[in-house]
């Protein structure tokens, strides 16, 4: 038996079992993400992840103040355990490590009862596109396998008060505005009135002069 292959035997003796599919390619080489006599250390679980948005988007920013990656995602269960965000999984404490946070802010090993009584709010709050008009109750119009509406209509293409609901980038405050924003729709309107420039179809659908994406 070659050296390399002694070193990789051992690894049968103490394999606890296989590992999600994302990480199987790693069932031989568990220093991939385990350090001898520490174990598992987040900065091996960074240094793969490093590329992957989990700290600014508003479903995953929990992940900022994260120090154990391993306080969730529980490895060699063949990837039956919380390996990627489900929103099923909130329901079964026993997929996690940690305490889940209750809707009143203490922490609860209690789970919820259904996925109905997920507070969407709670992780989905960085920002309201409804700016408080429609409530925090996500689901009387959302799914949690989409979140566009099927039912949804939007008013009248005729109606002039599109900023009730949408607010303007923030380039609609700069100097971008009047150098390249007012230049391409040829109009002076002010930022408030969204109806002089764009159409209800599609924000970068520009009245006059068609599809233009240039933010």
């Amino acid at each position: 038996m070659s050296g390399s292959s002694a070193i990789k035997g051992w690894t049968s003796l103490a394999d606890p079992g296989p590992l999600s599919p994302a990480h199987a390619r790693f069932q031989a080489d568990c220093e991939t993400c385990h350090t001898p006599h520490k174990g598992v250390e987040p900065v091996k679980c960074i240094a793969c992840h490093a590329g992957t948005d989990f700290g600014t988007k508003a479903s995953t920013s929990f992940h900022a103040n994260a120090t154990q990656c391993t306080s969730c995602h529980i490895e060699h269960d063949g990837g039956t355990s919380l390996a990627r965000m489900e929103h099923k999984a909130l329901l079964d404490p026993t997929l996690w490590r940690g305490p889940l946070l209750a809707s009143n802010g203490q922490l609860s090993t209690a789970a919820p009862a259904t996925v109905d009584a997920l507070d969407c709010a709670s992780c989905h709050a960085a920002r309201d596109p409804h700016q408080g008009l429609f409530g925090k109750d996500c689901k009387s119009c959302h799914t949690l396998t989409d979140w566009k509406v099927a039912a949804f209509r939007h008013p009248s293409v005729n109606s002039t008060q599109c900023a009730e609901c949408h607010k303007a980038p923030p380039s609609h405050f700069m100097m971008h505005f009047k150098m390249v924003s007012q230049r391409v729709a040829k109009s002076r309107a002010p930022v408030n009135q969204c109806v002089a420039c764009h159409t209800t179809d599609s924000w970068n659908n520009i009245r006059n002069v068609g599809l233009y994406d240039h933010h």
